[in-house]
């Protein structure tokens, strides 16, 4: 789509003045950490202008507008909440929403005041999320990347970095932790999947866990996937405060080892020389989940 336009505080601003004149005299500025898949501006001091930055991030705009606020009224801390869908316009093909503000930062050590009591209540925050009635809920899909939906979709791309990393990694030993992740399923109903939880999607305020944001692959499916927090940004204690406050079965828990594993191993793969911190953490995660699977059996 070469005609596309930029995606800039500029053609936000055009598209509100547009289609919703009401905050045309609001001024629109880019926000400190934007993300990969939307293009984020604030609106005035109080909402924020999100706008997809590619037709494989469009079909999750309708899918936020419709369930965000269901989910908003069981959960136990603010998600974001829509307030608008603006529709293509000004050379920007696809539907794009404005949010109402939530203050925060995103989730940091320094910034975290107890660790245990920031996984105690991000596990109890899942926790009430996957009680929410899923029926009608979007099943795992395109939509949601396949969060949520069978780890074998990623099977292939698994063992091809698996095999491009041979001799950096114990290829045998991590192996064994994907095989042993692939034996299990989800055998339960659907619940809700939140289907990108990492720090960049947790805010926190006065050294506590105070919201949850970008919901872009929720859906309904298997859980597992929402566990990749434990191993990406928790340890120690916290990370089995969190286990503790979920109630899942060790197969759910293995699965959640392998789509870490996936994650870990793709970025690990494609980033050598390029982004050497990344692929320094992605390399400590997978000899940690290495350890894990070893200490399980």
């Amino acid at each position: 789509m070469d005609d596309m336009p930029t995606i800039d505080a500029a053609l936000a601003g055009r598209l509100i003045a547009e289609q919703f004149p009401q905050w045309a005299d609001l001024p629109i500025l880019p926000v400190a950490l934007g993300g990969w898949d939307n293009r984020t501006f604030h609106l005035g001091e109080r909402m924020t202008v999100r706008l997809p930055n590619a037709a494989r991030y469009a079909a999750q705009v309708e899918k936020e507008q419709r369930w965000l606020p269901r989910l908003a009224r069981d959960l136990p801390l603010p998600i974001p909440a829509p307030l608008a869908m603006g529709r293509p316009g000004q050379g920007y093909p696809w539907p794009w929403s404005v949010y109402s503000w939530l203050d925060g930062e995103t989730a940091a050590v320094a910034r975290i005041d107890d660790r245990p009591r920031f996984a105690a209540d991000l596990g109890a925050f899942l926790s009430a999320l996957q009680r929410i009635d899923a029926t009608d809920g979007p099943p795992a899909g395109p939509h949601s990347f396949w969060r949520g939906g069978p780890l074998s979709t990623y099977d292939a791309e698994t063992r091809t970095a698996i095999a491009a990393l041979d001799g950096r990694i114990d290829a045998r030993a991590v192996t064994a932790v994907w095989e042993t992740a692939l034996e299990t399923s989800w055998a339960a109903a659907p619940v809700w999947v939140h289907g990108d939880m990492a720090a960049g999607n947790l805010l926190v305020e006065d050294g506590r866990l105070s919201a949850v944001i970008d919901f872009g692959c929720a859906c309904v499916g298997d859980p597992a996937c929402d566990l990749a927090v434990a191993w990406t940004f928790l340890e120690g204690e916290a990370r089995e405060t969190f286990r503790a406050a979920l109630p899942l079965d060790a197969g759910t828990w293995a699965r959640g080892r392998g789509w870490t594993l996936w994650k870990a191993l793709i970025v690990y793969a494609a980033l050598p020389g390029a982004n050497p911190l990344d692929a320094e953490k992605s390399g400590r995660i997978i000899a940690d989940l290495v350890a894990e699977h070893a200490r399980a059996d």
